[in-house]
């Protein structure tokens, strides 16, 4: 006898989520719930999005979105990466981004470590996102990877306190000591 619950999610049931200040994903029609992030990780994620935009934005390139924004890659894949990298202004709709963004970064949480590692990084891949960012918190280190035939291979790792110019963007240079630098604290 059938139950009356869908196995395989889509953007369709992704809508209907509360609004409750988590953070809900789709991989191939399996839901996911992340709570929302640590103020050191927004801190990481801003402070990396204005190295991008100086970058992509500045140059015409592309545009940088930050999370929370819906990905649509698939109809049972909608991801919200903490930063998104989008060169084809088409792929920007009034709900989302369409398609598979050139790059997709995520910065670890302990609760999305593993998942950002194994699913995510395997569905980019198969779904098309040409270059997939982790920024390691506790590592303090961004690995950089490219797309080969559905599977990812390391192109860059960079540790803190370290800079690195990427090899596929010639003069986007990340700068890692900015992102796990304390803010001043007002007088």
């Amino acid at each position: 006898m059938p139950s009356g619950l869908k196995h395989i999610l889509d953007y369709g049931d992704l809508a209907h989520t509360p609004d409750d200040g988590k953070r809900y994903e789709l991989l191939e029609g399996a839901l996911y719930v992340t709570p929302a992030p640590s103020p050191q990780h927004q801190r990481i994620s801003k402070r990396l999005q204005r190295q991008l935009e100086a970058y992509f934005e500045e140059r015409g390139l592309g545009e940088v979105f930050n999370a929370p924004v819906d990905v649509i890659l698939s109809p049972h894949d909608v991801v919200e990466p903490d930063l998104v990298v989008v060169l084809n202004e088409a792929q920007v709709s009034g709900r989302a981004i369409e398609g598979a963004p050139v790059l997709a970064i995520e910065i670890l949480s302990p609760s999305t470590r593993d998942r950002d590692r194994n699913v995510k990084a395997r569905r980019y891949a198969a779904l098309g996102v040409d270059h997939y960012w982790i920024v390691d918190v506790r590592g303090k280190r961004l690995e950089c990877y490219r797309r080969r035939a559905e599977r990812y291979e390391s192109v860059l790792v960079v540790e803190f306190p370290d800079s690195a110019e990427h090899p596929d963007w010639p003069g986007l240079v990340i700068s890692l000591a900015p992102l796990w630098t304390a803010a001043p604290r007002p007088r």
